[in-house]
């Protein structure tokens, strides 16, 4: 008799998959065939139709809306414009926009319709990538394109408006700002700004106005830093002034010349006696880098606040360099800081050393922060 075959162990059953040739996707709910088509970009969803019966109109309601294509906006303008006319005014989420290339004065009538059809279905999230546009939605009301009452949230990326003032009050729902570069930009409901690597106006200085936010990002490449009215609301804060910054003076690096003819100093649209540190005052996390021959906080720290809440600090090596008179004044002004920590010439996340200490009550000036508890240094080594 031949040998009886053993059955599966419930192991190895269960660790099997299962292949019964079934399409286990489309027997998904159609809302949740919904929600995983609108993370696909609009054109490929489209595709989707062509799979069977049940996915020829799926696409058609789907709460994200991403226009993406390698190139213009000429490319996908019928595609979109009879995307819009079949959808019929399906509830959007998300409107996305990216493009690999700049758009004419006729794409931005097009896109500006684009803009207010989402808006008009109750989007939340406005995301915008227009590679390679220098300049775009030349109108001197372009805060009026986003009036909405269900819009949280606007992405730009390569996107500008230069000498726009950007309102938001038509925006109450208005939380997260990223990437916008402007004359001004106003929000009374804004709670998060990151502004990274825009390339903001040499002849003038942003100024932001934003008195309820919460968390601020700024990651100045080129031109001028923005200047800050009170922000009370202000819990953390990461300001960054890198190269190509306008604000350089070839004569000094401390507190800007008093040679009217140096355009690093003067002739500057907006400036004040304290562009940065005035908005900040009431951080409780704060960190502050820039170039060594950038001497905008520097001049700030003639008019410092007092930053009453600030418990942990980050600087980079601009505060020491050339002398402790930078680092020591912001200490003077933190009155309840914990953590100092002191990144020096080094981008980070790694370091080649670190060295943590703790401050002796019994040697530290009473001038700094006598609940200061750890004191972190972050550096490079040389070796010759």
């Amino acid at each position: 008799m031949p040998p009886r075959k053993r059955g599966r162990t419930v192991r190895e059953a269960a660790a099997a998959p299962e292949d019964d040739g079934r399409d286990h996707i489309s027997a998904l709910p159609d809302y949740a065939l919904e929600h995983i088509l609108s993370f696909i970009p609009a054109l490929d969803a489209a595709r989707t139709c062509v799979l069977g019966r049940r996915w020829r109109h799926i696409w058609k309601s789907t709460k994200g809306l991403r226009i993406v294509t390698p190139g213009s906006i000429q490319d996908i303008k019928e595609f979109v414009d009879h995307l819009l006319l079949i959808r019929a005014g399906s509830p959007v989420d998300t409107f996305e926009l990216r493009t690999q290339e700049g758009m004419s004065i006729e794409d931005n009538a097009r896109v500006n319709l684009w803009i207010r059809h989402a808006l008009a279905c109750k989007a939340c999230a406005l995301q915008f990538e227009i590679f390679g546009s220098t300049t775009w939605l030349k109108l001197k009301d372009i805060h009026l394109l986003f009036a909405s009452q269900y819009l949280s949230r606007l992405d730009f990326a390569y996107v500008q408006f230069r000498d726009c003032f950007l309102n938001f009050s038509s925006c109450p729902a208005l939380q997260d700002l990223q990437g916008v570069v402007a004359k001004r930009i106003s929000s009374q409901s804004l709670k998060r700004l990151s502004i990274a690597g825009c390339n903001s106006i040499r002849t003038l200085r942003t100024c932001i106005h934003a008195p309820n936010l919460i968390s601020l990002c700024l990651d100045e490449t080129f031109h001028r830093a923005p200047v800050l009215e009170k922000m009370p609301s202000l819990v953390e804060a990461v300001v960054t002034i890198r190269e190509c910054n306008s604000d350089i003076c070839t004569r000094t690096t401390s507190q800007g010349c008093n040679v009217l003819e140096c355009k690093g100093c003067y002739g500057i649209e907006g400036d004040t006696s304290c562009v940065l540190l005035q908005g900040l005052y009431t951080v409780k996390n704060m960190a502050l880098v820039a170039l060594s021959n950038t001497f905008i906080f520097r001049r700030d720290l003639k008019h410092c606040p007092t930053f009453r809440h600030l418990k942990n600090l980050l600087l980079n090596e601009y505060w020491c360099v050339p002398d402790v008179c930078a680092l020591a004044c912001i200490l003077q002004h933190a009155p309840v800081l914990e953590n100092l920590t002191h990144q020096l010439f080094s981008k980070g996340p790694t370091h080649q050393v670190e060295i943590n200490g703790n401050p002796n009550p019994k040697v530290i000036s009473a001038a700094i922060s006598q609940q200061l508890k750890i004191v972190e240094v972050k550096c490079f080594t040389f070796e010759e």
